[in-house]
């Protein structure tokens, strides 16, 4: 009886844990640069592995495989011919690293070595009257997706790439319009990103690889635009939308495309985006405060506006302003940019050490009991 009472009050302070944010993120981790400044940091996997850009010595932004603990292992992943910048955006949790590189006219969408060996992949573009590329997500079926832009007109259209470099990208349509651009795609080949449509406004979409004619417009929150920035492997759609204000508010899109969109609201001032969300619905971004500026948020999924920002999170004397969360991971751990002493920095939020060893004797003990 004594072993049932012990379990019930651990799985209770469990889920009190997981359920009150202030207690889950205490850890401010700078990640560093590759011998400059500025660095971001715009995805983490669920191995915990982040990548995104930063600057060299030489004032070149490279893509970075950054060193978790802070203490600055971080990996150059080098270049393609004649293209010497480079940011990555994606990491799935094979390993796999996708973004671009640019010379910087002409960007290509790229397919990194995770070594940093410099055997990375040239995606191409869609035909040859297209001049530029980016990938912007890869998911662990080694689906990479993104957008390759028109020498005519700079229209971008969203793209599936080969990720063999053979070429075989595809084109994924419209809404009725004549642009697009895919953003993520998860683990059950769903994509999502914007399309233009007959109107001529730009709409968070659903795409159907196989028929663009089955492609899915997501809706707005009563305005006329929304881009979708991901979505999770639950199907969980977030982005941004218009109001009937005409002001950008993060949204959890209604993936039927029936309209029942959640405006996530802000941080009290008149904008706000969406920009990742976990496979357990926790959402961060970056909203506007009633007194001036935007900082990273932890959104409130029920659209209730109980939205937090993540500077309160932290020890106040740390000298960061959070401004940015770009990734969220399955542990909670969350990534992105922020200023310090150093300037602009990537940042790493994770949970207090506290946190971790509760966590871990609750989970030993229910297991105990099982």
């Amino acid at each position: 009886m004594k072993s049932r009472y012990i379990s019930i009050f651990t799985a209770t302070a469990i889920l009190l844990i997981l359920s009150n944010p202030a207690f889950a993120y205490r850890q401010i981790i700078d990640l560093g640069s590759l011998g400059g400044s500025p660095s971001y940091a715009y995805s983490i996997n669920n191995s915990d592995q982040i990548v995104g850009s930063a600057y060299n010595s030489s004032d070149s932004e490279r893509a970075c495989l950054f060193d978790s603990t802070g203490g600055g292992l971080n990996k150059d992943l080098g270049i393609l011919t004649s293209r010497y910048y480079t940011r990555a955006y994606s990491i799935n949790d094979k390993g796999q690293i996708v973004g671009f590189a640019t010379n910087p006219a002409q960007p290509r969408a790229c397919l990194f070595d995770p070594t940093g060996g410099g055997a990375n992949i040239n995606l191409g573009t869609l035909s040859a009257y297209t001049f530029s590329s980016i990938a912007y997500s890869i998911n662990n079926n080694g689906k990479i997706v993104g957008m390759c832009q028109a020498s005519s007109g700079y229209r971008q259209h969203a793209c599936l790439f080969d990720s063999t470099g053979g070429g075989a990208n595809v084109y994924l349509g419209t809404l009725g319009g004549d642009w697009s651009n895919a953003y993520s795609i998860n683990n059950s080949n769903q994509i999502v990103g914007y399309a233009g449509n007959s109107s001529g406004y730009s709409r968070a979409c659903l795409f159907n690889s196989i028929d663009a004619k089955f492609n899915k417009d997501l809706g707005t929150l009563g305005g006329n635009a929304s881009e979708a920035w991901f979505i999770n492997d639950v199907g969980q759609i977030i982005g941004k939308a218009t109001n009937n204000l005409n002001y950008d508010h993060a949204c959890l899109f209604d993936s039927t495309g029936n309209g029942a969109n959640i405006d996530l609201g802000t941080l009290g001032g008149l904008w706000s985006q969406a920009l990742c969300v976990n496979n357990y619905g926790q959402i961060v971004g970056t909203a506007s405060r009633s007194s001036g500026g935007d900082h990273a948020c932890l959104f409130d999924s029920t659209g209730r506006g109980n939205n937090i920002d993540l500077n309160a999170l932290i020890d106040p004397s740390s000298g960061w302003i959070l401004e940015e969360a770009y990734s969220i991971n399955n542990d909670g751990w969350i990534v992105g940019k922020g200023m310090n002493s150093n300037g602009e920095r990537a940042f790493l939020l994770t949970p207090e050490p506290a946190t971790l060893l509760l966590l871990g004797l609750g989970g030993l003990m229910l297991r105990k009991r099982s």
